[in-house]
């Protein structure tokens, strides 16, 4: 039974550290770089929009905070196998893209947000405030640390299905 709860476990850090490493990825390489050829007024309700939107379950729960708790989940049920290492080291570079997330992108994301209607603001007051450089910065920071973690973990699922056979 623990074999298959381990298993499950490694699974689900792995396809939940592969979406939301992802998502940060698109936004490195297409939302921020699509956005930044917009207009003030263009930029700052679209991102209000966006910001709103991925606060959803599929991103909160089984995304960024899933892959949080299926990676612990799969380091102790891996506690002395193969993978364990791996499942670590993925677990502390995910624990960095937590932090940078919840320090640096998500204040400029509540700020954006609580600025209000772009109908009824100074949008390139907000625009500047807002910062976009250092949030494309900080979030290519997540994208470096959460893709080597979905790489971890696939290969710790590698290792994991060698050391079952």
């Amino acid at each position: 039974m623990m074999d298959v709860l381990s298993t499950l476990a490694l699974i689900a850090a792995t396809l939940s550290m592969g979406m939301v490493s992802s998502v940060f990825a698109l936004y490195a390489h297409t939302v921020m770089p699509g956005l930044r050829r917009t207009d003030d007024r263009t930029f700052v309700g679209a991102f209000q929009a966006l910001d709103r939107a991925i606060i959803n379950p599929w991103f909160i729960g089984g995304g960024f905070l899933g892959a949080l708790l299926f990676t612990i989940a799969a380091a102790v049920t891996q506690l002395g196998r193969p993978a364990f290492a791996w499942i670590a080291i993925a677990l502390v570079l995910y624990a960095v893209t937590v932090v940078i997330t919840i320090a640096a992108n998500v204040p400029r994301n509540d700020a954006i947000k609580a600025a209000g209607d772009p109908d009824r603001m100074d949008v390139a007051a907000v625009r500047r405030q807002f910062d976009e450089a250092r949030w494309a910065r900080f979030n290519l920071v997540r994208v470096f640390t959460s893709v080597p973690a979905f790489a971890l973990l696939v290969w710790a699922l590698v290792l994991h299905g060698q050391s079952s056979a």
